[in-house]
């Protein structure tokens, strides 16, 4: 394994400043997020199979939308335009937060701020990718995923923190919601600055057939293992219901997502380093395992203290997988096709995503929040039957 302050010194001032850029625009987002589900449900009255829809439709608009904006980015050669125009999208859809006083107020917004984050997402890690030497692109990712989200736990610690100070006003937290997100855009304008394409290299369209055949099986591969992992994997708005379900104060909801992404962070960088030296599909299936765990403590939870293991055993699953997958989109794509490929893999990751939040609403509202887990944790349980065949036959 490579020497731990050696490989801190390798990894490029550029990775640092991505990460902290996401770092803010996660704690704006997620100020909002965590509470969102109970505005929803408690202030506007929307039903749990309307929160799952609302966020599937949200998170795969996002998903859908990479696969435009990265075509885009390798297109033009340019990554960091872009980048820049999906954050401001999500900095600037936040006051609509505030100001909404019905439910179609709250997709619309949602909807921007989706758009904006698919906008940004694909040209964002292949500019990662890009400025990133191969043999330490997993610790990269890992580290930019861990500081994004260190985000999404202060997010919500805040949140929690203002719903206390100001009696439960969820309008007021929005508001100060917009300042971290501007702050985000302020930082990837004045701290990246990126290489022009070389001269040499003409402007050709990365989506014609000639161009996707390039893509190769191993690539195809990893775009397959990625949308079922985000079948067994629903949105994290019922994590945030099912401490609710539990009789937790209102106020005190949001440290669900604390934990969770406290976790999340402390793990992303470590499985990140793992990731470059041992096999990925392997990690990959040692993190539909703790999902499995989490999805089956999560159902048999009757207080907060069972509850914030399945939290902790979610949060560790995401940090072994989510950057480890991003890293193998970009060993598997070429160098002038990196955004396309994020875009594809986040499309079909996307849709995924959408089947997987109806799902679960639809299992929430007709057979309550334990049953929900309990096909969470057997879906889970298929897809690494399904993953260790695949690894078994290579």
């Amino acid at each position: 394994m490579p020497d731990p302050a050696r490989l801190r010194v390798q990894l490029p001032a550029g990775v640092w400043v991505l990460g902290f850029v996401s770092l803010l625009m996660d704690i704006s987002s997620e100020m909002i997020h965590s509470l969102l589900p109970m505005f929803l449900v408690g202030t506007l009255g929307v039903s749990v199979l309307a929160v799952g829809l609302i966020e599937g439709l949200a998170e795969s608009t996002a998903q859908i939308s990479k696969v435009f904006s990265g075509a885009l980015s390798d297109y033009l050669g340019r990554r960091k335009g872009l980048a820049v125009l999906g954050y401001a999208m999500g900095a600037l859809a936040k006051p609509a937060f505030a100001m909404a006083t019905g439910v179609a107020a709250v997709v619309a917004a949602r909807f921007v701020d989706r758009v904006g984050k698919g906008i940004r997402g694909a040209p964002r890690d292949a500019l990662l990718a890009d400025i990133t030497p191969p043999e330490i692109r997993g610790a990269a990712f890992g580290l930019r995923q861990s500081l994004d989200t260190v985000g999404a736990f202060a997010g919500p610690l805040l949140a929690t923190l203002l719903m206390l100070l100001w009696a439960n006003d969820f309008r007021a937290v929005f508001w100060v919601a917009v300042v971290p997100g501007l702050l985000a855009v302020v930082l990837l304008m004045v701290g990246i600055r990126e290489s022009p394409r070389p001269a040499a290299m003409r402007s050709t369209n990365p989506i014609r057939r000639d161009a996707l055949r390039r893509l190769s099986g191993r690539y195809w591969q990893v775009v397959l293992i990625g949308a079922v992992f985000t079948l067994a994997r629903f949105s994290e708005a019922f994590l945030v219901l099912r401490a609710q379900q539990l009789g937790i104060a209102v106020a005190w909801v949001p440290l669900v997502m604390v934990a969770m992404n406290l976790v999340y962070s402390a793990t992303a960088y470590p499985f990140g380093r793992l990731s470059d030296t041992m096999s990925h599909r392997k990690l990959l299936a040692l993190g539909l395992v703790v999902l499995v765990a989490s999805d089956l403590v999560l159902a048999v939870a009757d207080g907060w203290q069972v509850l914030l293991v399945g939290v902790a055993l979610w949060g560790v699953h995401m940090g072994m997988t989510q950057g480890l997958l991003s890293a193998m989109v970009a060993d598997t794509a070429p160098h002038d096709l990196r955004g396309t490929a994020f875009g594809f893999f986040n499309l079909l990751s996307g849709v995924a995503l959408l089947a997987s939040s109806a799902i679960a609403g639809l299992l929430w509202d007709g057979l309550g929040p334990a049953f929900t887990f309990y096909a969470g944790a057997a879906f889970a349980a298929l897809t690494l039957a399904g993953l260790v065949t695949l690894m078994g036959r290579r």
